[in-house]
């Protein structure tokens, strides 16, 4: 790449510069992809989107919009083309990993390598309205606190919107005619690895635990993946006393003199903090006289009619207050909101209690960290686990919560990993091991064992701390087969009976 195509794409700062002919590949042609597609087409580049699955919906729409395509299985194939169409920029859908053929070869070339958040982050201007981003990141709880941010932003009367990993493009908000004051960003680590420099008005890092491990290589260049979130913050950086992790990447961010660091927590907030106070949510960040006063938020009492009263939903709850606060949200539109808000299914959502068991769907707790808050906040448990655990390893989760397993279920293709560290940590507590059938049946026999092994006053969990695709197609699917089969159990079609035959379920 010839070092004048090179700086012209570094130059390429505005939706008003001339990006027109720019060649541009487009790895990958997920929801994130299309995206970039779309947008780079209508601002007069030539596209080239290489992908693999086939996908013709969005086949057909880019040729809609006039993107090239070159779908293959093989990753040959798609670095042939790759070399062939001699991109100046290259945009990477988050799944590519650092070692990708395709995006070793762009860098080893000199290419110019982006992920879609840089982009968007250099295409913020299309409209006069420039919206400010509030980035949030964390292992866990990142969906919650991003949905909640907005809603409260909302609240405020601000134009706001949760965008990125939460599901919807970046690029698809930012070209939206009417523009945003605000939008709630949801980083990834993939994303966070390509980021850029971008500067978000205000930033979090919830927690930080090992995740996603086979993707960064190992569990530094994952926290260094997630440190990112914190640069060039301009107002607030928030972070979880709880985690010194998280403060110690505050410390170590560069940040736009003046901005602060704000801490949440479920004790009594420091001044500049965020905590609960004899049963209170309060806020010592943002009140003027912070260092004697706070401003009251919403109770505990209030939350637990919410069902929002678990410790890792008050610790989102708290972060997402604190980003809002930031932005100018007034204490008493943050309370309205959190009184009003409903978190996404699958995410420690109640489905009811059968034969005085109550039933809980966590299919969204797909790591380690986040099954562990699952788990603690309750006290005898069956546990349905499993799936793909991404390289982490879940002794320590199930070490420290052993105490409370009245039974498990072990789910997914990686179950020799969830079974090896359930005989090491939690021997006496029974376990049944559902051996992959058909994806239909998975979790019809999934309940039927986890009720054969609960009794009156304990909780069934699905809190996999895995990846859902082995099995399913996402964890959406995964949870919606769990609450079916559990609305199957509470009509009183699955009964007791024990569930062994065929080989398919095997007790341990």
């Amino acid at each position: 790449m010839t070092l004048a195509a090179r700086t012209r794409v570094l130059g390429l700062t505005s939706w008003h510069h001339d990006w027109s002919g720019l060649r541009v590949a487009v790895l990958g042609l997920g929801v994130t992809g299309f995206s970039v597609a779309d947008t780079l087409c209508e601002l007069g580049s030539r596209v080239r989107v290489i992908f693999g699955g086939v996908d013709p919906d969005r086949e057909q729409l880019l040729e809609v919009i006039g993107a090239e395509q070159a779908q293959s299985e093989s990753d040959s194939v798609q670095l042939e083309s790759l070399r062939e169409f001699n991109p100046e920029l290259v945009v990477v859908s988050p799944g590519y990993r650092p070692d990708h053929p395709l995006t070793v070869w762009a860098e080893q070339r000199g290419t110019v390598v982006w992920g879609d958040i840089e982009l968007g982050w250099r295409l913020r201007d299309k409209t006069d309205r420039l919206a400010d981003w509030l980035c949030v990141t964390g292992t866990n709880g990142k969906t919650t606190t991003t949905q909640l941010t907005a809603h409260m932003l909302r609240a405020g009367g601000l134009r706001a919107a949760p965008v990125g990993n939460i599901g919807v493009p970046i690029l698809d908000a930012l070209r939206d005619p009417q523009g945003y004051d605000a939008l709630v960003v949801e980083l990834s680590s993939f994303q966070l690895h390509r980021l850029g420099e971008i500067s978000p008005y205000a930033s979090v890092c919830l927690n930080i635990a090992d995740d996603h491990l086979d993707w960064h290589g190992s569990s530094r260049s994952y926290r260094e993946a997630k440190a990112k979130v914190y640069e060039h913050t301009q107002v607030a950086c928030v972070y979880n006393r709880a985690d010194p992790a998280t403060e110690q990447m505050v410390e170590e961010a560069d940040v736009i003199e003046g901005a602060r660091a704000i801490s949440f927590g479920l004790d009594a907030p420091p001044a500049s903090g965020f905590g609960v106070v004899e049963g209170i949510l309060v806020d010592r960040g943002f009140h003027a006289a912070r260092h004697n006063e706070a401003f009251e938020l919403v109770t505990l009492d209030e939350l637990a009619e919410r069902s929002l009263q678990a410790p890792h939903l008050v610790q989102d709850i708290l972060a997402a207050s604190a980003l809002a606060r930031s932005r100018g949200v007034e204490p008493s539109e943050v309370a309205q909101a959190i009184l009003s808000f409903h978190p996404d299914p699958h995410r420690a959502q109640r489905l009811g209690t059968f034969r005085g068991v109550t039933w809980i769907d966590d299919s969204k707790a797909t790591n380690a960290h986040a099954a562990d808050a699952s788990l603690r906040a309750l006290e005898s448990v069956v546990w349905v686990v499993g799936g793909l655990l991404k390289g982490v390893d879940l002794s320590d989760l199930v070490r420290d919560n052993a105490h409370r397993l009245r039974g498990v279920v072990v789910i997914g293709s990686d179950r020799s990993a969830v079974l090896e560290a359930l005989l090491r940590h939690a021997p006496e507590v029974p376990r049944i091991e559902v051996v992959p059938g058909e994806t239909e049946e998975t979790m019809t026999l999934a309940v039927a064992a986890a009720a054969s092994l609960a009794q009156a006053g304990d909780t069934v969990v699905l809190s996999p701390a895995a990846a859902s695709m082995d099995q399913f197609s996402d964890y959406a699917d995964r949870g919606r087969r769990f609450q079916a089969a559990v609305r199957v159990l509470g009509g009183g079609d699955a009964g007791d009976d024990d569930t062994s035959a065929e080989g398919r379920v095997s007790k341990r």
